[in-house]
């Protein structure tokens, strides 16, 4: 449980890498999908696991999804930004 927990905060921090990237859509949708991540969690944690591929079980991996790809985008937008500085610092 403890990854899933580092999952979740992860996740918690990504509509504002969202609104940082200016995908404001993306960040709503992350958002609603943030309440159904949470209470995936203390679900599990506090009675039993939701069944795989109920509406639960479904908006925790579609979060998880949506997570990964914005940390991805957020990565990709700091090494950019960062290559744009280092070509001007040399011109």
């Amino acid at each position: 449980m403890d990854v899933v927990m580092i999952f979740l905060m992860l996740s918690t921090i990504t509509p504002f890498l969202f609104i940082k990237l200016k995908k404001m859509p993306l960040a709503i949708a992350q958002s609603v999908l943030l309440v159904g991540m949470w209470m995936y969690y203390f679900q599990a944690v506090f009675s039993t696991a939701p069944a795989a591929f109920s509406p639960l079980w479904i908006i925790f991996y579609a979060g998880l999804l949506l997570s990964q790809i914005a940390w991805i985008m957020f990565i990709i937008y700091v090494i950019s930004t960062q290559e744009d500085k280092w070509q001007k610092s040399y011109q």
